[in-house]
């Protein structure tokens, strides 16, 4: 289905006054037909003018007005007619009707949460679709997509969600093509979100392989959200293609273990963490031993033999080393 655009149908001021002109002119004609009730002329006149009266707001309904970016889509006893598109005032056949299947539809986005004068998510959906109508808007929309959980490429469930900014480039695709496009999109960003998040671990970890060259590489959720968010799009995008929309953009909003394992490996980080720190501790106090004992060699304070060296520097050790403040012990004998 390929999208046809209507742009020579903005005629719907002319349209209005020369069927406002034909009311006036059928009260004249009643008036008139009345008065001729007598003649032969007088009984026509006045049988135009009802079926007119009666039948003439039939093309009222073939006008049509559009806001900046938004679209109506049209079908004539179920044939696709065209589009309209770009603000304006439009006439067409009055008889055309609008289609929008996802009209009613509401989502975690952007202009279906806004809230009503009670403060209701819904009831602001619901006065915005029924101020739309069948219009379908071509503005930049953004879906909140839940948080789900999913198993990273090393089996740990985490939490992650997504925002997604998306528009309809192609109506005639949007409203023929899938059954509720705004749906649509939603099942496809869970389905990619679950295959992107599936290649990756939560954080770097050995012999993983992300981007499927055989290599492995540091790739993860934590650490690469720009990469995973620019694949999340990509599949999303390769997947509503036949659906008329384009994916501007996707970013993570939300990135958590699971609950059931957060404590863990929150244990797990803080042991890294505190072994990486010993490891600091530790290349810094063999410094400061072996300047120590270069000092002492170079300035010739004393001399001390393998024995005394090796005490000393287990003594240091100790003391850099120790999570807690040494206790001196001051040795008031010979030190042989």
């Amino acid at each position: 289905m390929n999208e046809k655009i209507l742009t020579n149908r903005k005629n719907g001021m002319a349209m209005l006054f020369l069927t406002l002109i034909l009311y006036i002119g059928v009260i004249v004609l009643c008036f008139t037909g009345g008065a001729l009730l007598g003649d032969d002329k007088g009984i026509p006149l006045l049988v135009i003018g009802i079926l007119w009266a009666c039948l003439g707001w039939i093309p009222f309904c073939g006008l049509k007005v559009l806001k900046p970016q938004e679209a109506l889509v049209l079908t004539l006893f179920g044939k696709y007619v065209g589009t309209l598109k770009g603000e304006g005032f439009y006439y067409v056949n009055p008889f055309c009707s609008a289609v929008n299947p996802a009209a009613a539809t509401h989502l975690n986005q952007s202009g279906d949460v806004d809230t009503g004068k009670n403060g209701s998510p819904t009831a602001g959906a619901e006065k915005n679709a029924q101020a739309a109508g069948k219009k379908i808007s071509l503005k930049i929309m953004t879906l909140n997509n839940n948080r789900q959980k999913i198993n990273d490429c090393l089996g740990n469930p985490v939490e992650i969600g997504i925002a997604v900014m998306w528009r309809v480039v192609d109506t005639a695709k949007a409203v023929f093509n899938v059954d509720n496009y705004k749906e649509y999109l939603s099942l496809q960003c869970d389905t990619a979100l679950r295959n992107i998040v599936r290649i990756y671990p939560y954080d770097v970890a050995p012999n993983v392989d992300t981007t499927g060259d055989g290599i492995a590489d540091e790739g993860s959720l934590r650490g690469s959200s720009e990469v995973v968010a620019a694949r999340i799009r990509d599949e999303i995008q390769q997947r509503v293609e036949e659906a008329g929309l384009e994916i501007i953009e996707a970013r993570i909003t939300y990135l958590a273990y699971a609950p059931e394992i957060a404590a863990v490996m929150l244990q797990r980080q803080q042991a890294s963490a505190v072994v990486d720190a010993r490891k600091m501790i530790v290349d810094g106090a063999v410094g400061m031993v072996e300047m120590a004992l270069e000092r002492l060699s170079e300035n010739g304070v004393v001399e001390l033999d393998e024995e005394r060296k090796a005490a000393m520097v287990s003594n240091l050790l100790v003391v850099l080393c120790g999570n807690r403040d040494a206790q001196p012990v001051v040795n008031s004998g010979s030190l042989y």
